[in-house]
């Protein structure tokens, strides 16, 4: 169960997840060619270990049958199927940019009403750059939070000042260390994104409404306005970072998609190659006791895997950010995602 009244939990994404780091690091950070790098080449490893501890002999194998023939026909049609239904995918996702004229002037005229919003809010007109925009709204998140502790600290009851106290160090703390993490990055890497996740607005959102509850009777005017305020930059903060979200994730299924094209080229020359050509006495002799055909086969089975590793590295970010930020409003869906 969640206490209510824990108000400093966790920030950051690592420390609400309870994971490793190094899982963490897999899973969101890592280079995704990196990541798709380290997958093929644990498949290469695998099958040339397995087919060379394995009996019967591969040699043998391939000398009485025709596996090599049907193991890269049928990954011509893997690749050729897999690609194709890649970039559907990347087409469908373009297609929700395109639209009749009034529906892309109903989609300007929201998102200026939004900017507009912000700019009142800010005090400046909205940046145009992603991590900017993040970063001024933080920036008066952090001074509202700032504003409601020194009212908050000439109030009698000293509970709620010591929860408010205990509530606007997690806040600007937080705030501070993602503005920090935010500076200087460029949208299309996962960095904007990433230091947009270690801001854990909606359970402080909640936070802003318990408190303005159970210390109803000891609010005055002014100070149940500042709660307010703050309630309102946090509340904007949560459609800002899902609008930043849905961009990365169409800004990486195009790039996932142009990566896959770039890489099925290849797999087919290679997947046709072997089925045109080699056979068990293509490749004689063998390198540390493996057979040369063993680490051939290995080789030109990984590289045909490339496209769908690229494929597993981009979908594992994209489906583990989706599943922690399922939530758009203050719902805790499970303790560690405070």
């Amino acid at each position: 169960m969640t206490d209510e009244t824990d108000i400093s939990t966790a920030n950051t994404m690592r420390e609400r997840s309870g994971e490793s780091r190094i899982k963490l690091w897999l899973l969101l950070r890592a280079n995704r060619l990196l990541v798709s790098s380290v997958l093929t080449s644990a498949v290469f490893v695998a099958f040339v270990i397995a087919v060379a501890v394995l009996d019967p002999p591969f040699s043998r194998q391939i000398a009485s049958g025709d596996m090599i023939d049907t193991m890269f026909s049928t990954m011509i049609s893997v690749i050729v199927t897999g690609t194709t239904l890649v970039v559907t995918i990347g087409q469908l996702v373009l297609s929700q940019e395109n639209g009749p004229l009034g529906d892309q002037r109903e989609r300007m005229s929201s998102s200026m009403d939004v900017r507009d919003f912000t700019e009142e809010l800010i005090g400046s007109p909205s940046p145009a750059d992603p991590s900017e925009f993040l970063r001024q709204i933080l920036g008066i998140t952090a001074q509202r939070t700032t504003a409601l502790r020194e009212s908050i600290d000439k109030n009698d009851n000293e509970n709620l000042r010591e929860e408010v106290d205990e509530f606007a160090e997690s806040v600007t703390g937080n705030a501070d260390t993602v503005r920090d993490q935010l500076e200087d990055t460029q949208f299309g890497s996962f960095d904007v994104l990433f230091a947009a996740l270690n801001f854990n607005y909606g359970w402080k959102i909640f936070q802003v409404e318990r408190l303005a509850n159970e210390y109803e009777e000891s609010l005055n005017e002014e100070e149940r306005g500042l709660l307010d305020d703050l309630k309102t930059a946090l509340s904007l903060f949560g459609p800002a970072r899902e609008h930043i979200k849905t961009l990365y994730f169409q800004w990486a299924l195009i790039d996932l998609s142009q990566m896959i094209l770039y890489a099925a080229v290849p797999a087919l020359a290679v997947a046709g190659i072997m089925v045109a050509i080699v056979d068990a006495g293509t490749f004689p002799g063998s390198t540390l006791g493996l057979d040369h055909i063993i680490l051939v086969v290995g080789g030109a089975f990984a590289v045909t895997l490339v496209p769908f590793m690229l494929f597993v590295s981009y979908v594992l970010r994209i489906v583990t950010i989706a599943k922690r930020t399922l939530a758009i409003e203050p719902l805790i869906l499970r303790e560690s995602q405070r």
